[in-house]
């Protein structure tokens, strides 16, 4: 795992340790993501939720965004996770947010200080599977949706055959990317988002 562009190119990461649930994203799928994801990273505000040890919130960091919060419930994949903030110098543009994802979101959103202009939803794919889809909306979408800024976009990673619903409570599906077994989702508000056109 390496940072592929930015400030900290080349840069090694740890991986997750091999029991892990978490699944890194290949570096060609990485690069072709954060090509699109470009006109929203500068001195941007991300969240990584389920952000095993930080390959999409580092990656954002490296490329422009001023801070990034990384949420994970597995304390392994965070020890690993905060060696690599460290290993950049970045403690003081990271948080790292401990526990239940779905149900603590909505308390840690509430504290951030301002509106946030991206945000990584990349949940295990056995949660993904068993989702149901008004449930995820209350407790991770509609809190995202509430602290999103205007142009703000959330990137949703989930397996290519998961019908993802055109709208998700205040967000709408505006881009799909399929890179083999994956599919990568773009949402954002209910207005046009510059540097999001839809296609597949």
């Amino acid at each position: 795992m390496r940072i592929l562009a930015g400030e900290f190119k080349g840069r090694v990461l740890l991986s997750p340790p091999t029991a892990s649930a978490t699944r890194p994203m290949t570096s060609a799928a990485k690069k072709s993501l954060f090509d699109i994801l470009s006109p929203v990273l500068a001195s941007a505000a991300v969240v990584d939720l389920y952000c095993g040890t930080g390959t999409l919130g580092l990656e954002a960091l490296s490329r422009g965004a001023e801070r990034c919060w990384l949420a994970d419930h597995d304390r392994r994949v965070l020890q690993r996770l905060r060696q690599n903030i460290v290993a950049l110098g970045l403690l003081d543009r990271c948080t790292i947010w401990s526990g239940d994802v779905p149900a603590r979101l909505a308390g840690w959103l509430e504290a951030l200080p301002g509106p946030l202009d991206l945000a990584f939803v990349d949940p295990p794919y056995a949660d993904t599977r068993r989702w149901s889809w008004p449930r995820v909306t209350e407790t991770l979408f509609v809190p995202i949706a509430r602290r999103l800024a205007q142009g703000g976009l959330v990137v949703l990673r989930v397996p290519s055959e998961l019908a993802v619903p055109p709208r998700v409570g205040a967000l709408t599906v505006r881009r799909t990317q399929r890179y083999g077994d994956m599919a990568v989702i773009l949402l954002a508000g209910q207005s046009p988002v510059s540097g999001a056109p839809d296609g597949g």
